[in-house]
């Protein structure tokens, strides 16, 4: 089979209409960016798999209803956004601005004190130049929308109009939410670092 060389929606047509070989090349496709763009949503690989694994269940078994002429890119990230959103509420991860990192008075304790905290030290953070650990969990404290568009920026090369479309939002929201998204990673950046 050619299907290599044939676009995304061609082999969404063919494996709508029964063809394994388009399916699975969609899959080799698209397994390693869904799942990062699980991995960013989630801040977890185990969960991120099993999303993938559900992800790629409804797509085999939702193709032959697709529009024909809907992005199957755009619709794929869709539907991972949405299961890695109702996995975040059943584990319902606190908000950046839920997070306090001010010290209220003595005797109350903020949401990040309140929770068993194994990382290391800052100083240890810093002399081991763990930045990328120190980002993800910037990344996953931010809130859900930008938290959303700044994994599908930076795992999945799309465009701020395809993130838009998966996020069902105007692509200038989209650019917006990312530079909500950086200023508030800076912020974070700055009281760790």
């Amino acid at each position: 089979m050619h299907s290599i060389k044939l676009a995304d929606d061609d082999l969404a047509l063919r494996a709508a209409k029964g063809d394994f070989e388009a399916f699975e090349e969609l899959v080799q496709r698209y397994s390693s960016p869904l799942f990062k763009f699980a991995c960013g949503m989630l801040n977890n690989a185990e969960d991120a798999s099993d999303i993938l694994q559900q992800t790629l269940l409804q797509l085999h078994l939702a193709l032959p209803q697709r529009h024909p002429t809907a992005s199957f890119k755009s619709w794929a990230f869709t539907i991972t956004r949405n299961k890695c959103l109702d996995q975040l509420r059943k584990r319902r991860i606190p908000t950046f601005n839920e997070l306090n990192f001010k010290h209220r008075a003595d005797d109350e304790l903020t949401y990040l004190e309140q929770l068993s905290d194994n990382a290391p030290l800052p100083e240890e953070i810093i002399e081991r130049k763990d930045i990328q650990q120190i980002l993800q969990t910037a990344i996953a404290a931010l809130p859900e929308r930008e938290r959303a568009v700044t994994v599908l920026r930076y795992t999945s090369d799309l465009s701020f109009s395809e993130i838009g479309q998966i996020l069902e939002i105007a692509e200038g929201s989209a650019k917006t939410c990312f530079q909500r998204a950086k200023l508030l990673l800076r912020e974070y950046l700055k009281e760790q670092l």
